[in-house]
């Protein structure tokens, strides 16, 4: 075996089980951000001045910044190494979290999902990867289920989370919790 797929063996359990929900709710992070924006729309749209048609923009170019980069990440995880991409992806995906809050216009926002999208396709593969490298055969299958979890609340999640804090704070929080 060499180092990397035998990192299991030097990891004690509560390490394995810090890292595993770290990168659950890393995917969480991710998921939850394809919707979330969803129901802000109309917040936003207004807070903008711009229409709600302008606004679906906000949701759409996430999503496909994301799907582009999705396929990339074997790639860009084979040459630049899986660990140092993902915390590229997790460091840049909160930067350009942090300046969505921050926009003011709707080119800004745009721009700054954009950039969101780009660093959060490369999440969801690499952190199920370094689930699979952090734990032993043995409780994968837990470790996954997890995973999977993550993956099912945040589309479930991101409406009802989006509604409440564009309702009873503001539109900018829904990027601020990232």
């Amino acid at each position: 075996m060499s180092g990397d797929d035998d990192i299991f063996s030097r990891l004690s359990p509560r390490t394995r089980t810090l890292a595993g929900l770290v990168l659950a709710l890393s995917n969480l992070m991710v998921v939850l951000d394809l919707t979330i924006a969803n129901v802000s729309v109309p917040h936003i749209a207004g807070n903008l001045g711009i229409s709600p048609d302008q606004g679906t923009w906000i949701i759409t170019s996430y999503a496909v910044a994301e799907a582009i980069c999705v396929p990339l990440t074997g790639w860009l995880a084979q040459r630049f190494g899986v660990v140092r991409m993902f915390t590229l992806a997790m460091v840049g995906f909160g930067l350009f979290s942090v300046l969505c809050g921050l926009s003011t216009s709707l080119a800004m926002l745009v721009a700054c999902r954009i950039g969101q999208g780009i660093c959060g396709g490369p999440i969801m593969p690499m952190s199920q990867t370094l689930l699979l490298r952090v734990f032993p055969p043995e409780t994968r299958g837990r470790a996954m289920g997890l995973w999977a979890m993550t993956t099912l609340m945040g589309p479930a999640l991101g409406p009802i989370v989006g509604g409440y804090i564009s309702d009873n704070w503001s539109w900018h929080w829904i990027f601020f919790i990232n």
